[in-house]
């Protein structure tokens, strides 16, 4: 029986070539990134900035997006948000956080229900305080940064410093674009945001994690041949695998695009957005060209291994009576 084979087994493209190019652009995406993030900041959700979410339903023939605003309006309740999500009569309302605690949140419901007046269907009501927004906010940040911190450590064991340290600044690259898109874009943050993040991580770090084993292989069956052919190869023979994995994700993930609903769009944009253009493109033409400028080569390798040769020879020698 043949096996399924996506990327043809003599395929020798040139990765290493477009360094060059890479480079620049992921510098010159990570500085508008930055730039965005820190100028027009993130879309905190009712999650991280307190207040009340609700998703209602009207039936689609009486739906009025100007008569539920003016009915919303009327409450004067500071700032609201009145959004109609996709063709069935369902609009999403954000109201800000009041004053009084949450007793004044939960009062704000009950203002909207009789505001909004009967034949409408409350889907979702979520409301979030602010010391429990702040909490979650804080918890979220400590996490990424803590799954940062792992991932450095345990490549560091698994691999050379050279590995740990470009693994680390893919990640990194790939979580500041991530945010720099969430920024422009204006997509909600919130904990579902969190993880995707996080799953961002895993998904990229996998990739990194399968092509960086390859080049350390066969850093140790050829010592001679030149890096960059080096480097070329492995990609090449995961590339079949890095293809099925990320076009199984990528279905996936429009599915839930497509048919999530309001309640994980946040989510699965910004997965789609990390896992599958992201990360991708960050494993082969970020991460595996910097161990070119990390000091990893085969010469460097090779001169490695005679060392750890000799030393173990002359242990041996010392020992045998």
């Amino acid at each position: 029986m043949r096996l399924l084979r996506i990327v043809p087994d003599d395929t020798h493209f040139d990765f290493m070539r477009f360094r060059r190019i890479s480079f620049p652009i992921s510098a010159l995406l990570s500085i508008v990134a930055l730039v965005a993030f820190l100028t027009l900041g993130l879309n905190f959700g009712i999650d991280f900035k307190g207040g009340t979410l609700l998703e209602v339903r009207y039936p689609a023939s009486s739906l009025n997006m100007g008569d539920v605003r003016s009915r919303l309006e009327a409450l004067d309740l500071g700032e609201v948000q009145i959004q109609a999500i996709g063709n069935d009569g369902e609009v999403l309302i954000r109201i800000a956080q009041q004053p009084g605690g949450e007793q004044a949140q939960q009062a704000v419901v009950g203002r909207v229900r009789a505001a909004l007046g009967e034949g409408v269907e409350y889907r979702r009501i979520e409301v979030v305080g602010p010391r429990v927004s702040q909490e979650l906010l804080s918890y979220g940040i400590v996490g990424l940064m803590m799954a940062v911190l792992c991932i450095l450590i345990y490549l560091w064991f698994r691999f050379e410093w050279q590995f740990a340290l470009g693994a680390s600044i893919a990640n990194f690259h790939d979580i500041v674009l991530t945010i720099g898109f969430m920024a422009i874009f204006r997509i909600d943050f919130d904990l579902t945001s969190v993880a995707a993040l996080l799953t961002i991580l895993g998904y990229s770090l996998n990739d990194t994690i399968v092509i960086y084993d390859r080049i350390r292989e066969m850093l140790r069956r050829y010592k001679k041949m030149p890096t960059d052919e080096l480097l070329n190869q492995s990609i090449n023979s995961t590339l079949s695998r890095s293809v099925i994995t990320h076009v199984t994700v990528t279905l996936a993930l429009l599915a839930l695009v497509l048919f999530g609903g309001r309640a994980i769009h946040s989510f699965s944009v910004t997965m789609m957005f990390g896992v599958v253009l992201v990360g991708t493109y960050t494993s082969i033409f970020i991460a595996s060209p910097l161990l070119i400028y990390l000091g990893v080569s085969t010469r460097a390798n090779a001169e490695k291994l005679e060392k750890e040769a000799k030393a173990a020879k002359s242990k041996a020698e010392r020992v045998t009576p």
